[in-house]
């Protein structure tokens, strides 16, 4: 199919906004499937691991490929939950397009939030998908309004309900001024009927602010506009699809996917409104005659080895054909090609420009990394995995478990970038460090299952970090004498405080060969090392920079072991001298409640170090905004529910890492 008529598009939203529902509506709709699969039967063709299926929630994304109107969409349903965000984050980073899902009572909720933050970040144009206006408490033009305000865009209104609630039937599209109406909840075709006689007159009000934004992205229709002639239906569709590449304006539509209304629009809209891979700027292009490169998103182990899923961003490639990994300088080869679907896999010959495929047959390929023509190196941007903030220790029940344990630990790492694997300094254990207790729910789980492994865990700890408190400078001199050569090298170190976020940053400043350049690395190396267990209680320390400005070296004595451990011990004088400080994550969490339980809520919240950063209405409920200490917030759904007799909900995700209080680090580190 020619590429223009190909979409490569995600769907994301906070969690339980019905994506799912709406995918799986898309899946129905396009012919994909013959039944309707709902999440909460388990029956979900998009949530097809059995954890998923169990809990009811998305937590791996899900590749597939569906037509309508004569174009191909590539679609990729993701997780809402904060746990599993790694997989918005890198989906989005191969994606052209995507539909933001929102409930149509909550409207933009924290997690929606952050993915349409992503989202920006990748320059990703988008549709926003007001759902479940059946629902009682929905409010479109509230949720419109919630958009305009909280993620700082112009929502362009292109439909306008026809009833609401329960009674929600239909909507009227502004693009053609029609309506369209559904008769029954089952998913039989819409009608389409003259637009109701009582919504005449504000149809034709958003009609006007909706053709007023979009002639605004071309000229010559301005000016006509101007002097009085209205664009025609393919002019308009024009300038809507002009506008929302550009993200001047993000185009709302409407529905809800659970009663089988405004799918069909929907799908207009992707096809419309959304780009194709030719649309989307691209440094290196998007030539198929170009040599091949492609970008590695994603890695999964089924029953028959490793599958590596690709967007291809350049050229084409047959099955059997051997790549470059540009990132590694190692080169593999692809033995099958497959179109997903789902948990299906569709072998294919051949892949190109514009594609999102699943190669078999990379052994050493990770997240992130770049595949190429093996005459054409180059490497694409990386995707960058979030920091976790909470760690669990784990130990197999077994000894006859201790290989199984690392195998399938190892494997789990690789599927999932966001977590992260190391061995304690101090106590030796094995720590499993993630973004959320749920997520490391889910692996422990993944391992019993999948690899057969019983393990033992502690109870979820929060990740400290450790950090510079002022800057200081140390000498120190490594010198070590045996039988034989010794060992000898000098550094003289800055170590400085960074903004919270900023990482491990190493500057060389020699001048004049004091140490020769193949010693530079190894202070690097030595000093990345020592970072990795702080002085003050073994955590990692982070956010500072340590500049290297002066040393000397033996000709005889000097090796990159002993620069390496003459860094090594500069860093721990330093962290000494520098007063080290305690760092916690603080998380970003939302209470939504009866208006009569906000004073109970708010001095819990106070209770527990967090600081209310405001209140609203949405509803006939208060929503509290407020930062606090992921520390104070273990067992917090059991204080909520008691204090609010079950009827308040919550959700938190990571925001920043915070100076514990003094007097708190001395009684943790005592």
């Amino acid at each position: 199919m020619e590429t223009r008529k190909r979409r490569n598009i995600g769907i994301i939203a906070h969690v339980d906004a019905g994506k799912t529902t709406t995918t799986e509506r898309i899946l129905y709709y396009t012919g994909e499937q013959h039944r309707l699969g709902e999440v909460h039967d388990g029956a979900a063709t998009m949530d097809f691991d059995p954890q998923e299926q169990a809990r009811g929630i998305t937590i791996n994304s899900a590749a597939t490929t569906v037509f309508w109107r004569d174009h191909q969409i590539n679609l990729i349903d993701t997780p809402g939950h904060i746990d599993f965000n790694i997989e918005v984050n890198r989906s989005l980073r191969v994606l052209d397009g995507a539909v933001v899902v929102f409930d149509g009572v909550a409207g933009v909720e924290p997690q929606t939030e952050t993915n349409w933050r992503l989202a920006d970040k990748y320059r990703v144009p988008r549709i926003a998908f007001v759902n479940k206006l059946d629902r009682v408490g929905a409010d479109f033009f509230r949720v419109v309004e919630m958009i305009e305000q909280r993620l700082d865009v112009v929502p362009l209104v292109l439909q306008l309900p026809i009833g609401a609630e329960g009674d929600f039937r239909g909507l009227v599209d502004l693009v053609a001024m029609q309506a369209l109406v559904w008769t029954t909840a089952d998913a039989e075709p819409y009608e389409s009927l003259p637009i109701p006689a009582d919504m005449l007159e504000m149809a034709l009000r958003y009609r006007q602010l909706l053709v007023e934004l979009a002639v605004e992205q071309d000229d010559a229709l301005l000016s006509r506009y101007l002097d009085g002639h209205l664009p025609s239906l393919e002019e308009l569709q024009r300038c809507i699809r002009k506008g929302t590449l550009s993200g001047t304006f993000v185009p709302v539509v409407l529905g809800s996917a659970f009663k089988n209304k405004g799918v069909e629009s929907l799908l207009d809209a992707m096809v419309a409104y959304l780009p194709a891979p030719e649309e989307i700027e691209q440094d290196i292009g998007t030539d198929v005659d170009k040599p091949f490169a492609a970008l590695a998103f994603k890695v999964v182990h089924d029953d028959h080895g490793i599958l590596t899923f690709v967007r291809v961003y350049r050229g084409q490639l047959e099955a059997g054909s051997t790549v470059l990994n540009a990132n590694t300088g190692k080169r593999e080869r692809v033995s099958r090609l497959y179109e997903m679907h789902a948990d299906r896999k569709q072998e294919r010959q051949s892949v190109r420009a514009g594609d999102i495929a699943a190669f078999s047959g990379l052994k050493a390929t990770a997240t992130g990394e770049t595949l190429t023509d093996p005459d054409h190196p180059l490497v694409l941007e990386r995707i960058v995995a979030p920091e976790p903030v909470i760690d669990v220790a784990i130990e197999p029940k077994t000894r006859e478990d201790q290989q199984n344990l690392f195998k399938g630990l190892h494997t789990l790492v690789q599927e999932d970038p966001s977590l992260r694997l190391r061995q304690d300094h101090d106590s030796g254990q094995t720590i499993l460090s993630g973004m959320g207790e749920l997520q490391l729910e889910v692996t422990l789980e993944k391992l019993r299952s999948r690899y057969r492994v019983e393990v033992s865990s502690s109870k979820p700890q929060v990740a400290y970090r450790e950090t510079f408190v002022k800057m200081v400078e140390v000498r120190h001199v490594y010198k070590k004498q045996t039988g034989g050569p010794g060992q000898f090298a000098e550094v003289l170190l800055r170590f400085e405080a960074l903004p919270r976020g900023a990482g491990v940053q190493f500057e060389n400043r020699i001048s004049g060969g004091a140490i020769p350049r193949e010693f530079i690395p190894s202070v690097e190396s030595g000093i990345r090392n020592a970072a990795k267990n702080g002085v003050l209680a073994g955590y990692p320390t982070v956010d500072f920079k340590a500049t290297l400005l002066d040393g000397s070296y033996h000709d005889r004595d000097s090796s990159t072991l002993a620069f390496e451990q003459a860094a090594t011990a500069a860093f721990r004088e330093a962290v000494a001298k520098a007063g080290p400080a305690l760092l916690e994550p603080v998380m970003a969490v939302e209470v939504v409640t009866p208006t009569d339980h906000v004073g109970d809520c708010i001095g819990d919240i106070n209770r527990r170090r967090g600081l209310v950063r405001g209140q609203e209405l949405r509803g006939s409920r208060a929503v509290i905004d407020a930062y606090v200490p992921l520390e104070e917030m273990f067992g917090y759904i059991g204080s909520l529910r008691a204090l609010s007799s079950g009827r308040a909900s919550f959700t938190m995700q990571f925001d920043h890492y915070e100076v514990v209080p003094g007097n708190m680090t001395a009684e943790w580190v005592a």
